[in-house]
C-alpha cells in the first residue's frame, strides 16, 4: 500500500426530525466515504409516543444499497465516555442507536477505495441508522447522560477466524474529535484490546 493514507475528515450533524406527526420518507445521504451511507428513518408520532420505521429493504434497494438478508444482530450498551472501535469486517452492516446518543466514527482503509484514508464521524441519535461496507472501519463513543445502546445487523455471522482488522481509536492521525476526554489507560472506558491496537501509520504504511 502507499506511504500514507489520505485524510479527509466529514464531520456531520444530520438534520433534526420534522416537529410534525410524520416525518415523511426515509432520508438517505451519501457521507464522504464510498458505499457509507447515512440513513434518517420514517417516523409517526401521537399523544401515546413514536412508532419509527427501523428498515425497509425497497428504500435502500431503490437507492441501489445492500438490504440484507441479515444473519447476526448485536446490541452493545455503552456508559458514557466509553468508546467502542475502530474495527473492520468483511462484513456489511447496518447500525443504528436504539437509546441515547453516540458519535459514530468511520475510517475507509480499503486499499482499492477511491475514498481510501477519508474519515467520517456522524453525532447519532434514535432516529439515525449508518450502513457500513465491508472493509470500513466503524466505532462510536456514548456521549448521552443515560447508556447508549448501539446495534448492528450484519450480513454474515462472526466467528473463530473471520478476517478483521483494528485501528487505534486515538490516533491523532485520523483527527477524530472525541467528545469526551479519554486516556489510554481508563479501561472503565477504553477497552485494554481497543488500546493495543496500531496506529493507522503503522498497520497500514
Amino acid at each position: 500500500m502507499n506511504a500514507q493514507p489520505r485524510l479527509v475528515v466529514d464531520r456531520r450533524r444530520l438534520r433534526p426530525p420534522e416537529a410534525t406527526a410524520s416525518a415523511g420518507p426515509q432520508e438517505v445521504h451519501q457521507t464522504a466515504i464510498a458505499g457509507l451511507v447515512a440513513l434518517r428513518v420514517r417516523q409517526t408520532a401521537d399523544a401515546r409516543g413514536t412508532v419509527r420505521e427501523f428498515f425497509r429493504a425497497s428504500t435502500l434497494a431503490g437507492a441501489g444499497l445492500a438490504t440484507g438478508p441479515w444473519k447476526q444482530v448485536n446490541v452493545t450498551s455503552s456508559n458514557r465516555g466509553v468508546i467502542r472501535g475502530l474495527h473492520s469486517e468483511p462484513v456489511t452492516k447496518l447500525a443504528a442507536v436504539l437509546a441515547g446518543k453516540v458519535m459514530g466514527a468511520y475510517v475507509d482503509i480499503r486499499p482499492t477505495s477511491p475514498t481510501r484514508g477519508a474519515v467520517v464521524t456522524l453525532t447519532l441519535g434514535v432516529d439515525d441508522q449508518v450502513l457500513i461496507p465491508p472493509g470500513v472501519c466503524q466505532g462510536f463513543q456514548a456521549i448521552s447522560q443515560e447508556p447508549a445502546q448501539y446495534m448492528y445487523l450484519m450480513d454474515e455471522e462472526w466467528r473463530p477466524g473471520l478476517p478483521g482488522v483494528g485501528i487505534h481509536p486515538l490516533d491523532p492521525a485520523l483527527a477524530i474529535r472525541w467528545p469526551l476526554p479519554v486516556t489510554p489507560g481508563d479501561t472503565s472506558l477504553l477497552s485494554a484490546k481497543d488500546a493495543s491496537q496500531a496506529p493507522l501509520a503503522d498497520s497500514y504504511p
